[in-house]
């Protein structure tokens, strides 16, 4: 008797363990289309503030590639570009990389270059700065990110990209010297790279998200 029992509460189980297993598996597919779809939209919301002033009529995540370490970009990892378009001619590109040599570990930015040099944007993807200090480097935080927009490579001088404590033609923040420096040093390294590789960065062919995912992780 005991046995019989045993054996319809097991059954009892699997039959409840199963029908979840189908709930669960049915709500993904319902909703899985739509996790994805809005995945997509917070990215792309989420990179356009780095395009100010910029023309452009295709969904910025649309065209996108990673290149491979070493090459040249800032940080260790595989750094991530999306290219952007006003119909078929290239507008920008957005860079996402890494600033090494932040006060408490890498800093990763997303930095827009238009076709002509000039920066259209910097945003702070991902930092662990000191709360009060370097953590102004977040727009969040300050506003001492947006200086950086409508400068080159050439304006200033690539010597000149440097806080104003160490000759340079930019803010530092009051109590924080690294994590400027770090930011600065990546914007530059972003813009000397473009400004050699425009041509290869636009003529690589675009990648998908699983792709680019993979080579990330």
């Amino acid at each position: 008797m005991a046995e019989h029992s045993v054996w319809k509460s097991g059954i009892t189980l699997a039959i409840i363990a199963a029908f979840c297993t189908a709930i669960v598996a049915l709500t993904w597919q319902l909703t899985a289309e739509r996790i994805e779809t809005n995945k997509k939209e917070w990215l792309e919301r989420s990179l356009q503030p780095a395009l100010a002033g910029l023309f452009f009529d295709s969904p910025v995540t649309e065209s996108m590639l990673t290149i491979p370490p070493p090459h040249g970009l800032p940080g260790s990892e595989a750094a991530i570009i999306y290219r952007v378009y006003a119909g078929i001619e290239p507008v920008a590109a957005l860079f996402v990389v890494s600033a090494r040599d932040g006060y408490a570990g890498p800093i990763r930015l997303l930095i827009g270059i238009a076709m002509d040099g000039n920066v259209t944007g910097v945003r702070v993807l991902e930092h662990r700065e000191t709360p009060g200090l370097g953590d102004r480097i977040d727009l969040t935080k300050s506003d001492w990110v947006l200086q950086f927009d409508g400068h080159s490579l050439r304006n200033p001088e690539p010597a000149r990209w440097a806080i104003r404590g160490d000759g340079g033609d930019f803010d530092q923040l009051t109590g924080a010297s690294v994590s400027p420096r770090a930011v600065i040093n990546a914007i530059r390294e972003t813009l000397a790279y473009f400004e050699a590789n425009r041509v290869a960065v636009f003529a690589a062919p675009t990648q998908s998200e699983d792709e680019i995912a993979t080579e990330v992780d």
